[in-house]
Order: C-alpha cells, then sequence, then structure tokens
C-alpha cells in the first residue's frame, strides 16, 4: 500500500472531525517447538496478518480493525472509526518523514532463514542434556519460537515508519521428584536477535542447568517465615522493579489515580541509591525496538534518579493529556490492540558496591539467586513473589538452600530500604501481562540489599492484590 492510499485512509479516518488518526499495518510469521516426554509434541507456524485504525477526538478513542488487507477494506475500517467523532471535516496536508532510530538492529542469522530441522535439534539435545543428569529428573519441557514481525505506521501528523521486528527465544523447565517431593528448574534465553542467539548459550548447558537447579530445590530445607534483610542478587533479574515498581510508573495508570506514584514527581520515593530506567535501546534485548507501536522513536528513559521520581511511561495519548512528549512507549500486542504505555527494558541502575561483601555485611538473612513470577496492586504498591532459588545467609556466608520462599511487601517503601547496590547487572526475559495484552519485555537490577522483607515459608499464602499485573518467565 503506497503512501497516497494511506493519506487518503487517514483523510477518511478525520471526515467527521477527529483530532489525530492512525493506521498500524501487521504482517507476522511465527513458528514454535514444543518438546514434552522426550519427544517433540508440536511445530507450530503461522503468519497472521491485518491492520488497526484509531482515531482519536479529545479524550474519546475509536478502535477498529480488520484482517483484510486491501484499500477499499481500510477505506471502510476508517469510516466506522470515524463515526467516533462529531464535528466538521478538517483539511489535512501531510508530508509524511520518517524519524530517524537510536538503535540500530542487525540480524546475523535470519530464523526464517535456517532449516526446521536445525530447530529442531537445538530442543533435542537440552532436551536431553537435561534428562541425562539424575534420575530423579523426571520430565522436561523445551520450548523454542521465533518470530518476524513487519509493521507500517502512518498517523496524521505526518510520522511514517516502516519496521521489521525479529525476536527468538528458547526456554527449558525441568522437574525433579524423590516420591515426596517435586521441584521445578527454570533456564530461558531471548532477545530481538536471530539464530546467533545460540553463541551466547549452548542449548546442552541451559538443559543441565534447568534439571541442577530443580535437584538443588529438591534437596533444599523448607524456608523459615519472618521479617529478615534480603540480598536480592543480580542474576535474579528484575521483577521487583518490573512489578513494584515499572507498572506504576505507567502513565495510564498514573493518571487514573490508580498507581501509588501518582502526582509524586519531583519527591523521593526510594532510597538515594536507586535509579531506575526504562531503555528500549539496549542491544539484542527482549524488551527492545527502534520504534513503538505508534512509530514514536524507542529512547532511554530515566523514571527515578538517586531515589526521586522523574516522570513516567507516555504513549501519545497519555502524554497529550499530561502536554509532554511520548516517551517512546506505545506498545500493544498486535493490529487488534489499541497502543497503552508498557514497560520494554526495566532495570535499577548499577551501583558502587562489590556483590561479595553485600553478602558479607548480611549476618543472617536470605539470599535470593533465582526469582519466580509476581503481582502487585499498583494503586498501593502491595506486592508478592515468589523465590524460584534462595538460600539462607548466616554470618555473612551462604549457607543452605531453601524452597518455598515468598516476598511480601510494599513497592516505594522496599526500594527507600535498598541499603546497598551491587556493581553488577543481571537480566531475565518475559512476557508481560496488562489490559489482556501480552509484549515481550526484560527487566534487570545488580545485587542489591534490602534492609528487611516479609519472608513467607512454605505453605504461606500472599495478600489478595485486587488489581494485579504480571509477568510471566519465558
Amino acid at each position: 500500500m503506497d503512501k497516497r492510499e494511506l493519506k487518503e485512509i487517514l483523510d477518511i479516518a478525520l471526515e467527521t472531525g477527529g483530532d489525530f488518526a492512525e493506521i498500524f499495518i501487521e504482517h507476522k510469521e511465527s513458528i514454535g517447538i514444543g518438546c514434552e516426554d522426550g519427544k517433540i509434541e508440536r511445530i507450530n507456524a503461522g503468519i497472521d496478518a491485518g491492520a488497526g485504525i484509531r482515531v482519536i477526538s479529545g479524550d474519546s478513542t475509536a478502535y477498529a480493525y480488520t484482517n483484510i488487507l486491501t484499500a477499499e477494506s481500510l477505506k471502510n475500517l476508517a469510516r466506522v472509526a470515524a463515526k467516533a467523532s462529531l464535528g466538521g471535516k478538517k483539511n489535512m496536508t501531510l508530508d509524511f518523514t520518517t524519524p530517524k532510530p537510536l538503535l540500530e538492529i542487525d540480524i546475523e542469522i535470519p530464523p526464517d532463514k535456517v532449516s526446521i530441522d536445525d530447530k529442531v535439534e537445538k530442543v533435542r539435545l537440552c532436551d536431553e542434556a537435561a534428562r541425562s543428569v539424575d534420575d530423579k529428573i523426571k520430565q522436561v519441557s523445551v520450548g523454542y519460537s521465533d518470530v518476524k514481525q513487519k509493521v507500517t505506521i502512518a498517523n496524521s501528523q505526518g510520522t511514517y515508519v516502516e519496521d521489521q521486528r525479529i525476536r527468538t527465544r528458547f526456554v527449558c523447565n525441568a522437574i525433579a521428584s524423590d516420591g515426596n517431593v517435586i521441584q521445578t528448574g527454570f533456564t530461558s534465553l531471548g532477545g530481538t536477535t536471530g539464530f546467533e542467539i545460540f553463541k551466547e548459550r549452548d542449548p546442552k548447558d541451559m538443559g543441565m542447568e534447568s534439571a541442577q537447579r530443580a535437584l538443588l530445590m529438591l534437596k533444599a530445607k523448607p524456608c523459615p517465615s519472618g521479617k529478615m534483610p534480603v540480598v536480592l542478587a543480580g542474576e535474579a533479574g528484575g521483577t521487583m522493579v518490573h512489578e513494584a515498581c515499572g507498572h506504576g510508573l505507567e502513565a495510564d495508570l498514573a493518571q487514573k489515580g490508580l498507581s501509588v506514584y501518582a502526582k509524586k514527581v519531583g519527591t523521593q520515593v526510594a532510597s538515594p541509591l536507586i535509579t531506575v530506567i526504562d531503555d528500549s535501546t539496549i542491544k539484542s534485548k527482549y524488551g527492545s525496538y527502534r520504534y513503538d507501536d505508534e512509530g514514536t522513536v524507542g529512547r532511554k528513559n530515566v523514571l527515578i534518579k538517586n531515589g526521586i521520581l522523574e516522570g513516567y511511561m507516555y504513549d501519545r495519548l497519555t502524554a497529550q493529556k499530561d502536554n509532554k512528549e511520548s516517551t517512546g512507549n506505545g506498545r500493544r500486542e498486535s493490529y487488534k490492540e489499541r497502543p497503552i504505555p508498557r514497560m520494554s527494558n526495566t532495570y535499577i541502575a548499577s551501583g558502587k558496591d562489590d556483590p561479595e561483601k553485600i553478602i558479607k555485611s548480611t549476618k543472617n538473612g536470605l539470599l535470593v539467586r533465582k526469582m519466580g513470577g509476581g503481582q502487585v496492586n499498583t494503586t498501593t504498591g502491595d506486592y508478592v513473589f515468589d523465590v524460584a532459588e534462595g538460600y539462607l545467609i548466616k554470618d555473612g556466608e551462604i549457607a543452605d538452600a531453601v524452597r518455598g520462599a515468598t516476598l511480601t511487601g510494599n513497592g516505594p517503601e522496599t526500594l527507600k530500604m535498598v541499603e546497598m547496590v551491587g556493581n553488577d547487572l543481571g537480566f531475565a526475559i518475559g512476557t508481560c501481562g496488562k489490559d489482556g495484552q501480552g509484549v515481550p519485555v526484560s527487566d534487570a537490577q545488580p545485587t542489591i540489599k534490602i534492609k528487611e522483607l516479609i519472608v513467607g515459608g512454605t505453605g504461606g499464602s500472599g495478600p489478595n492484590l485486587a488489581r494485579d499485573f504480571h509477568i510471566k518467565r519465558i
């Protein structure tokens, strides 16, 4: 579809007086391979294509989509979306321009150039390696997927973007049992990269690591409960910052009063040791992109600096309400959804402390090496997280592995209790769910020491969070 046709469609979308119109066209090719019980159970390949048209009139938004990609179909769709506006036709003279991205993405080995057999072989190697570790490994699940998404975005303000996004991911989950206790071990790998991702991690190593983690947790003692100091290792990933902080810094929630951080720009919301950043321009990370799903250039946004709240993550609509510029965080799951403010790669910036010294400074407490999932009530900041791999700290030394631990607390209060921040930084990947939409994200943190958290032991339960968001570790 050429630019002339796109201009005609946008003109129709504004024929009843809307303030802004946008077209999002998507063509997505994906493949997924799953292995269960030592067998390749599924190989799914598919193509999904369609377009969505959005019209904004004042505070109202109309959104319509179709999978029929003809000029006539999109013109009819534009007429449907235009009916949400009441007013006179606006004259529009468009001169499309494409903003220059801050991130360049180089794909070394495009996944669509790799045979199915080669992809299946990676899955098999991981499965076999996990099963070879010990007879107590009873089940192994391995998954591979890649996505090639091509988008065209055009709007009535003259933005025109053509973009291609390629993501590859690989996951392994091992289950161990001694007849009485069942535990799991999990590893994942993913990024805005091609098949060269396996230069970063070997599938065999991932399988063995998953199995060894499951066996470790099988031998682990039940975690004691109570208030205690907690050290979150850098390798734990940034579940804490994503859940306890990140969602509350998305502008739509702040504007609706559904964030504990609402109306707190310029105030101290964390320890002076804490700086929180969302950056979609980190090379090869799972949440990275050149442009968001509104055609805005992705960028690095400092949200909290030295404990002071600097601002929120905006899409176009929420930025308009606050008289701000979009921060490049308008994201959508597909052409079937309207864009909303979402995180990309969110992390706590590295500090100056040696991670080993952080552990030695903790007389007694809990060390978290791997986090599981979590959820948060953004209105209050209350959260609960699962610990996938944890250890007791005794007299400044790492002691027994423990299982069944949960962390319960309040986001802003937790960040204010951070006493030390390490000079390392560890990333994890996931699919973040919000308003029924899932998008790929990364999160990260350095090793941090929290003065005191409520640790729940085996059999404990966390709070009932009325409004929850989640990150699914994949």
